[in-house]
C-alpha cells in the first residue's frame, strides 16, 4: 500500500489531536488536594504536616497520629495523598492531621 503525503498528514494530525485530548482528559480527572485555607479544612484544624499541630488548640492530638493511620483515610499508608470520607473528592496529605482523627 502506497501512502500519499496527504494521507500521511491527515493521519498525523488525527493521532496528534487524540494525544492532546487524552492528555487533557487525564489532567482534568486528577483529584484535587485539600488546601489548609479551605473553610472545611480550617473548621477541623487540618494541617498538611502533623508535626505542626497547635497542641494548645487541639489537646486531643497525640504523637504518631496522622491521616495515614486514621480510619477515615481512604488511601494506603504508603501513599503521599489519599481520599478522606470527611472531605469528599479532595485528597489529604498522608502525614497531615485534623481534629476528626479516629483510629477505630
Amino acid at each position: 500500500m502506497k501512502t500519499s503525503r496527504r494521507h500521511f498528514l491527515l493521519l498525523s494530525a488525527g493521532v496528534g489531536s487524540s494525544l492532546v485530548f487524552s492528555r487533557a482528559a487525564f489532567a482534568a480527572g486528577a483529584p484535587a488536594t485539600l488546601s489548609v485555607s479551605d473553610p472545611q479544612a480550617q473548621a477541623v484544624g487540618y494541617v498538611e504536616d502533623a508535626s505542626k499541630v497547635d497542641k494548645a488548640k487541639f489537646p486531643n492530638f497525640a504523637a504518631g497520629q496522622s491521616c495515614a493511620n486514621c480510619s477515615l483515610f481512604q488511601g494506603s499508608a504508603s501513599d503521599p495523598f489519599g481520599g478522606c470520607t470527611l472531605f469528599g473528592e479532595k485528597q489529604v496529605a498522608a502525614r497531615g492531621w485534623c481534629s476528626a482523627y479516629s483510629n477505630m
